[in-house]
């Protein structure tokens, strides 16, 4: 009840893992928000677990959406602390037209259903996990309620923590990222920046330095967006010679790149704009700017030529099928949803129907790099595919993970800082102040595991036709341990790599990034379920994580962080990985019988 009178909601905990009738993969913890105005679901894949909450569209079905979503989270987690958890919302009686009713009604339910997942969440005071008031409870104590912004939900990280302060919740404003006294991925551009990193590495391999020599870009996205915005002012060498949204189709065959670089850049600064914002005088000869609603867009000869076509005039949802498949050196994805397919995929394998029809077979890429800022924007088999074909791609988990380190760096750094300011009195004007003076350090210490991520994948993939059997086993390995269900996470079976053996081939970017996560998730929980102490690790790797001015000034306070042990479990996992790569740690198993804390002790 609230003020004495029942409350307009209901929210219910299950444990999944009971509940044999639910898809898979089955989450460790659900929270279930009902109520005659929203309905949501909040996924952990474990104990201390982070994601975003998003606003859904899907009514019927946002459950799979945020199933599927969390399952993308627990692998693209494992550069950071928690694992996967993902949540969302669906306001069931949106006002009609008005956006700013809209907004309000889904500012409404938002706060409904973090009510709701808050209610049933441990709190910690003085040390102590007390249980909220009113509350039955028949699991353990489960006090770490994380939550981060997603689509729609951009900019509640405020919202949410004035929730989490009217509940006394330990977590304060760490409860969601990216507040104002967090650090705001759009302004750092550290979603961009990390992928950049992958972008950067593929040309490398190829010869090319993106940041000297000129190369051609396609793009899903706007300037007003953050990931397709600060990636698209990361080299002053980029030629964006098309690009689309959810509104315009661009197109610009011979840009000058000084003066659309800079024109991007002022975009970009304009807020809420468009293509339909672009100095069109600033266009090449031949480009324009359409708006996807035309029925038909006249194509210039030199549109044409750009294009490899031969018509003179399209639908607008063929144009964009024909800027996916054009020439081109990056196609840079800083949009939502789905564009690409394998060929033996249909339309509703995929699940994106607002994309349907102008998504393409992976087989017909011509880029040379695909970068993936966005999230989904190729499927996993799509992926493969586009690799076997000799493309040149991650994943969107490998890509785009700077933006979750960096959120949940500003986490531990907050419940850091909540100890100190305890002990020693810091106000919270200082704690913002020194939050804030951090920003470039913590920006560096995220790009660099971009960095190392994917030069292990580089490393695994050069190797990766001779020791094929070795990342085979591991997969055998993986699955009876019941960690890796092969299918879900669309890894070849025995025959396929049989006849990648014969093809003297091995396994493909995307399908070894999917390894390196799971070797990193088994050896992180072989770390944290050994029961030994790790505190040694701190004397070799002094907590890395932690900015520098947090080791000089509050060293004393590392050790007796709240999740100091899956801090260094993390590093450990990441560190050991990257490094020796994905099969390491079981290989030496097999030699030794060691287990892996004194593995990862003698490494």
């Amino acid at each position: 009840t609230e003020n004495g009178k029942p409350k307009k909601y209901i929210s219910i905990k299950l444990d999944p893992a009971r509940l044999p009738e639910i898809p898979l993969p089955r989450p460790a913890y659900e929270v279930f928000v009902y109520s005659p105005e929203v309905e949501g679901v909040h996924l952990r894949n474990g104990e201390i677990a982070r994601g975003g909450l998003r606003w859904s569209d899907r009514r019927e079905d946002f459950r799979t959406e945020i199933l599927g979503l969390m399952k993308a989270q627990v692998v693209k987690n494992t550069v950071i602390v928690p694992t996967g958890a993902k949540g969302g919302f669906f306001p069931k009686h949106p006002p009609e037209g008005d956006r700013d009713a809209i907004l309000a009604n889904g500012i409404h339910c938002y706060k409904m259903f973090i009510r709701g997942l808050l209610d049933l969440t441990d709190n910690v005071i003085d040390g102590e996990v007390v249980t909220p008031e009113r509350i039955v409870r028949r699991d353990g104590d489960d006090p770490y309620l994380v939550v981060a912004a997603d689509k729609g939900t951009a900019s509640f990280s405020d919202i949410a923590n004035g929730l989490a302060a009217e509940y006394g919740f330990w977590l304060d404003d760490a409860f969601a990222s990216g507040g104002s006294a967090g650090y705001d991925h759009k302004k750092m551009g550290i979603t961009a920046r990390g992928a950049w990193e992958a972008v950067k590495r593929h040309f490398h391999e190829m010869g090319v330095n993106t940041q000297k020599d000129p190369f051609t870009v396609a793009g899903i996205g706007d300037m007003s967006g953050d990931v397709f915005g600060n990636g698209m002012l990361l080299s002053r060498k980029i030629k964006l010679v098309a690009a689309f949204n959810h509104r315009n189709i661009f197109l610009d065959p011979d840009p000058d790149m000084a003066a659309s670089f800079k024109e991007r850049q002022r975009l970009f600064r304009k807020p809420g704009s468009s293509w339909e914002d672009y100095d069109k005088a600033l266009l090449s000869k031949g480009g324009g700017i359409y708006s996807r609603q035309s029925k038909t867009i006249r194509l210039s000869p030199e549109v044409r030529a750009l294009l490899d076509t031969v018509e003179t005039s399209m639908q607008p949802d063929k144009l964009i099928r024909c800027i996916l498949r054009m020439q081109v050196d990056l196609l840079w994805n800083g949009g939502i949803g789905t564009y690409v397919k394998a060929s033996a995929e249909s339309s509703a394998d995929v699940g994106d129907r607002s994309n349907d029809a102008v998504r393409v077979n992976a087989r017909d890429l011509r880029c040379k790099v695909v970068g993936e800022g966005g999230n989904l924007g190729l499927t996993q088999l799509a992926r493969i595919e586009y690799s076997l074909a000799g493309g040149r791609i991650n994943t969107d988990f490998i890509d785009n993970s700077a933006g979750v380190d960096s959120s949940d760096r500003e986490v531990n750094i907050k419940i850091l800082l909540s100890d100190v300011t305890k002990a020693k009195g810091m106000s919270r004007k200082k704690r913002d102040e020194l939050l804030a003076s951090m920003t470039d350090d913590v920006a560096e210490l995220v790009l660099r595991n971009n960095y190392l991520q994917t030069q292990s994948i580089s490393m695994s993939e050069i190797r990766s036709v001779e020791r094929i059997d070795e990342i085979a086993q591991l997969i055998t390995n993986l699955e009876k341990t019941g960690l890796l269900k092969r299918d879900l996470e669309y890894l070849p079976d025995e025959t396929e790599i049989d006849e990648r053996r014969n093809l003297k081939q091995g396994f493909t970017r995307p399908e070894l990034a999917v390894v390196l996560s799971y070797a990193k998730i088994d050896l992180y929980g072989g770390l944290i379920d050994s029961g030994e102490t790790l505190e040694d690790f701190l004397i070799v790797d002094p907590l890395r994580y932690f900015p520098g001015v947090l080791r000089r000034r509050f060293l004393e306070f590392i050790p007796g962080h709240r999740l100091s042990r899956q801090i260094l479990a993390t590093l450990i996992a990441n560190d050991l990985v990257n490094r020796m790569g994905p099969a390491f740690v079981k290989r030496v198993q097999d030699d030794t019988g060691a287990d892996v804390v004194t593995i990862a002790r003698a490494y």
